[in-house]
């Protein structure tokens, strides 16, 4: 039997689909089990609460973005082996949406609003960056993560020293982002130029303040 050819309208498709599961609640299952689940709930302070609420939801907005990133840069990667590097990063950063849609959950607090414009901008960068060059694709994911890990520091010092919860997530996020990277420049990135790279610490910047409030 001979096999049904993908179309274009299929692939679209595909990644509405794709778009709406990673922005609506639920989100899919982990593959992994959570790193919270080996610590105990500890009662934070309701200002605390609210302050690691704010914390997650921006995490939590930044792996929307990142299924955004590598879902458009998959669809327009030359290489497949690019485009098995990108689906394999988006499948591996599900886990981090996933727990920190938990976490989130466990201080009765929701993800952004925003989430929907997050994915939207990111698939659209990612889908560029992915059509210019798969080796600037790669650089993107360098660069992103690199900032991100930056990004997961910063938060890590800003949490309650007795939110173990929240700093077990954090600290496997940054060691898988870390891996992500590496793997990227492995695989031949182009570094990007410094300019591009404040304008991505920028958009992050704005991210960050609106998600934590959104």
């Amino acid at each position: 039997m001979n096999s049904r050819k993908i179309s274009r309208l299929d692939r679209i498709l595909h990644e509405l689909d794709e778009a709406l599961r990673t922005v609506s609640a639920p989100a899919p299952r982990p593959t992994r089990p959570s790193p919270a689940a080996e610590h105990e709930v500890r009662e934070l302070e309701s200002k605390q609460a609210q302050h690691v609420a704010g914390l997650m939801r921006v995490n939590h907005a930044g792996e929307v973005c990142a299924q955004g990133l590598y879902r458009g840069q998959a669809l327009t990667a030359r290489q497949a082996s690019t485009k098995a590097a990108m689906a394999c990063a988006a499948e591996e950063e599900i886990d981090h949406l996933a727990w920190c849609e938990q976490r989130l959950s466990e201080l009765h607090s929701e993800p952004s609003r925003l989430n929907p414009l997050w994915y939207t901008l990111s698939f659209v960068l990612g889908a560029g960056a992915g059509a210019l060059s798969d080796r600037l694709s790669l650089g993107f994911v360098a660069a992103t993560e690199e900032q991100v890990c930056q990004h997961l520091q910063s938060h890590l010092e800003k949490l309650p020293v007795e939110d173990g919860k929240s700093r077990a997530i954090l600290e496997q996020m940054v060691a898988d982002e870390q891996h992500h990277a590496t793997r990227a420049l492995e695989e031949g990135a182009i570094p990007l130029p410094e300019p591009v790279k404040r304008a991505m610490s920028v958009a992050a910047r704005a991210m960050t303040y609106t998600s934590y409030r959104v």
